[in-house]
């Protein structure tokens, strides 16, 4: 656990190595808990994944490759956030919900009338997609009904309980937030959104908390939400150099 500016640094969590182990062991999970897939789910299933693998790729050798303008920049996460919302729409298609880039704040909308849930992210950003995911993945089937998932949001400038409380609810979202991150080979950094607190925040144990609670999620991938388990498989899957497609 290392500390870099009193800030957890959270990119030794997985290496290469422990990227591959996770990997394997989730497709181990995966195996002993689903029933078998048709030959012809498993090969569309391989295909989609070669898919996504060689986009990934391309779209990581053009940003290492290349000194980036500020305009590259932009259209780089773009393209990221594209490739993240095929790969999330397709992955869950036969739970009638879809990823969708907001114009303004994030915000989940329960499926109705035929159309599917949507998780709205904000501003198109690729870090903010990864979080609002995580929320859905931590939801229950019974929260997935409710706008937000029934959660209340105090705005920026939460009192010193509000702030306890957020924290609380927000320990394993950004747990699993950080995991498909670095799976994504991205840096992560905790968020306790309240840059205008008026206490003193110093205390506050977030960051450890939401660091243990990867390393718990590494060491026990079987504790993962089920969801978790699918996406961040087809992330490690897509991004990590080391990994090798599986059925």
């Amino acid at each position: 656990m290392n500390l870099s500016d009193n800030k957890m640094n959270f990119s030794d969590l997985l290496s290469s190595t422990e990227a591959s182990s996770l990997l394997q062991q989730l497709i181990q999970l995966k195996s002993h808990t689903e029933k078998s897939s048709s030959n012809m789910l498993s090969h569309d299933k391989n295909e989609y994944l070669k898919e996504w693998r060689s986009q990934w790729q391309k779209l990581s050798s053009t940003q290492s490759d290349n000194p980036l303008s500020a305009e590259l920049i932009i259209d780089s996460e773009r393209l990221a956030t594209d490739w993240l919302i095929q790969l999330f729409n397709t992955l869950f298609a036969d739970q009638q919900v879809i990823l969708v880039r907001s114009n303004d704040e994030p915000e989940y909308f329960p499926a109705q009338n035929n159309e599917p849930a949507r998780i709205e992210f904000a501003h198109g950003f690729f870090a903010s997609a990864l979080h609002e995911i995580s929320h859905w993945c931590v939801a229950g089937d019974a929260r997935r009904q409710l706008s937000d998932f029934g959660y209340w949001y105090a705005p920026d400038g939460r009192s010193a309980a509000q702030q306890q409380a957020f924290e609380r609810v927000e320990i394993k979202p950004q747990a699993l937030e950080c995991l498909f991150t670095l799976a994504c080979g991205r840096n992560f950094q905790v968020s306790q959104d309240n840059l205008f607190a008026d206490f003193d925040t110093s205390s506050s144990t977030f960051a450890i908390d939401v660091y243990q609670q990867v390393q718990s999620y590494i060491a026990k991938p079987h504790t993962l939400p089920r969801d978790a388990k699918t996406l961040l498989t087809a992330l490690l899957s897509a991004c990590t150099s080391s990994s090798q497609i599986s059925a």
